[in-house]
């Protein structure tokens, strides 16, 4: 007995490429949730997908972009609710001390308040480094990063002067603190002279 299968083409399915994507996202009252850009993106109709090359992203609070965040390539589904990042991500603050958190993932669901950092993170001013595997930014600006963390302040050489290692620890964007928080561990210092 020989059977046949059908080739079944989806004639629903296009993916368009578009240059040059330049997009803004509205909240239902007409504020301005976030802006992209990309030099090379597409879209999946199928799966309602944009894929970016190249993004950048601003994120607004009011009439102020409160973050810009680039990355190697990023995806945006779920209506424009599910931003996701991956590849040399930086998150950048528009502050003078000029904060920058870098990952290797970003996840952002719109109708959240928190970013999920994740992989090799590192957040870095003119005074200290923060180093861990995953991080959390709140909508109260504080970054909390998960198990371990290495701590450095730097000197004005850029030498370290100071290392703390601990579980988790918190840096709070608007008062440019740092606290420690340790379950099983103790928290451990070094001091260089």
């Amino acid at each position: 007995m020989f059977g046949c299968a059908p080739n079944v083409i989806n004639k629903n399915k296009v993916i368009q490429k578009i240059e040059s994507l330049d997009m803004n996202i509205f909240s239902n009252n007409g504020e301005k949730i976030y802006s992209i850009t990309s030099p090379e993106s597409s879209y999946n109709n199928s799966e309602l997908l944009f894929e970016l090359r190249k993004p950048t992203i601003n994120i607004f609070k009011g009439e102020e972009t409160k973050y810009v965040i680039t990355s190697d390539e990023s995806t945006l589904s779920n209506n424009n609710k599910l931003l996701k990042l991956k590849g040399n991500v930086k998150l950048k603050t528009l502050k003078l001390t000029g904060d920058n958190l870098y990952a290797d993932n970003f996840i952002w669901n719109i109708e959240e308040t928190n970013y999920l950092l994740e992989g090799n993170i590192r957040f870095e001013n003119q005074n200290i480094i923060l180093n861990s595997g995953k991080a959390i930014l709140g909508s109260d600006n504080i970054i909390e990063f998960f198990n371990p963390v290495k701590y450095v302040i730097k000197d004005e050489n850029n030498d370290s002067k100071y290392e703390i290692y601990s579980e988790n620890a918190y840096y709070n964007l608007n008062s440019e603190s740092v606290s420690f928080k340790a379950k099983d561990k103790r928290v451990k210092s070094i001091i260089y002279f």
